[in-house]
């Protein structure tokens, strides 16, 4: 079972959509073509991309958004029948053990990978997804030498993945949502909903004792690349308390962040909207809480989120915007609120879902062969790691002896 619930005494179970009909194409009629053009394939693209069942991770604005920022080399793979694409990959190729890594624009910020799968398109058999292999390898064996595609879930909101037969290993992180209903109580029932309640009050009264604040997603685009720059330094700043490595200063994250910021909204949908909590009174204009959402159709996903604890850290910031993002985001139609990859004692907190994903290597040549096992090796050890307390502090310990000191800083309900 790929998707799950933690709550015990409810149940959820996999449904599997299929389709048979006289406009179904088999894998077996596609020819795999490659280029590194995103503009080239545009059209086909959007079409793809506007299906529910593909992560908004693959859509056109979120990978031109991290191509612009990084300039890599691309390998945009097509599954071609007739005029017809059927399916698009978007890779793109690193270097990595003196290999090279063809893998999913956006890297370790997508929270969740589906690739571009048109809804004609049939459940290829294991024959069929041996030859897709095979076929990969003739079209890539000259850019790369090892396919990674990683974070897949093998069954996503209720349909199989095409390529679930090629899962290598289970990745080492879950991802965790909470279904929404149009009612916020009646999402809130799913959890301790009297509890959460009297928290909420509680968390409203203190900061309305030092003024009150405001709940903003600035629409105007200064504003928002001004709010997003606060983000960076609140977000370095709290990881620099802990001694972890700040992964949103690697070279060309900020400068994808706010590409993604001038992609402009399509209704509700959006690559990138930012929330925050702004302080009222004596401390006018504080940034508390931020967040970073997505949205495409009914699917909310938070991209990150950041707290600033120097002023009322009894009130809960981080966790009174999330409380406020979902309300809104049950007001706006939306069935998911997904809080990405990472366990976290917040997420597990707000969610009754938890997502089991995979990765599926594919080696093209010799050296993707031998880093395959590898790699696969990696992702077992980080998993028994994260599934042992000890292990991973230890862990977390030694990745703190690798960043610059800083004092101590007290947890937090919501990072």
């Amino acid at each position: 079972m790929q998707q799950r619930k933690i709550q015990q005494e409810e149940q959820f179970e996999d449904v599997v959509v299929t389709r048979a009909d006289d406009r179904t194409i088999r894998f077996c009629e596609l020819t795999l073509v490659s280029t590194n053009d995103l503009r080239s394939v545009e059209a086909e693209w959007r079409r793809l991309e506007s299906l529910a069942k593909n992560s908004l991770h693959q859509g056109f604005d979120w990978c031109g958004a991290w191509t612009e920022a990084h300039h890599s080399e691309l390998a945009i793979v097509q599954g071609v029948a007739g005029d017809r694409t059927l399916f698009i990959l978007p890779l793109e190729i690193v270097s990595e053990r003196r290999a090279r890594i063809a893998r999913l624009l956006g890297n370790r910020f997508n929270n969740l990978n589906t690739g571009l799968f048109d809804a004609d398109l049939a459940a290829p058999d294991a024959e069929e997804l041996q030859n897709f292999s095979y076929a990969l390898r003739l079209a890539l064996s000259d850019t790369a030498d090892l396919v990674v595609l990683d974070n897949i879930p093998l069954i996503w909101r209720g349909m199989q993945h095409p390529l679930s037969g090629l899962a290598s290993i289970e990745n080492q992180n879950h991802s965790f949502q909470l279904p929404l209903f149009q009612n916020f109580e009646a999402t809130l029932a799913q959890l301790n909903a009297k509890s959460r309640r009297k928290k909420f009050r509680s968390q409203s009264r203190k900061i309305e004792a030092i003024g009150g604040y405001d709940h903003i997603a600035p629409a105007d685009p200064a504003e928002k690349h001004a709010l997003l720059d606060i983000f960076f330094r609140q977000k370095g700043e709290r990881l620099r308390l802990f001694g972890l490595p700040d992964v949103f200063q690697l070279p060309g994250i900020q400068d994808f962040f706010h590409h993604l910021m001038d992609v402009p909204a399509k209704g509700t949908d959006t690559p990138l909207t930012l929330h925050a909590i702004r302080l009222r009174g004596e401390h006018d204009g504080h940034i508390a809480a931020i967040a970073g959402l997505s949205r495409k159709g009914d699917h909310v996903i938070c991209q990150f989120s950041s707290i600033d604890e120097t002023i009322c850290p009894e009130a809960s910031p981080g966790e009174l915007l999330f409380w406020l993002m979902i309300e809104q985001s049950c007001r706006e139609g939306a069935s998911v609120f997904d809080f990405g990859v990472g366990d976290q004692p917040y997420k597990r907190n707000w969610c009754t879902q938890e997502t089991v994903q995979h990765d599926m290597l594919i080696p093209l040549t010799w050296k993707g062969s031998l880093m395959r096992p590898l790699l696969i090796g990696v992702t077992r050890a980080k998993a028994a790691i994260k599934r042992n307390p000890h292990l991973y502090a230890m862990a977390q310990r030694w990745r703190s002896g690798r960043c610059p000191k800083a004092p101590e800083a007290p947890a937090s309900d919501a990072e």
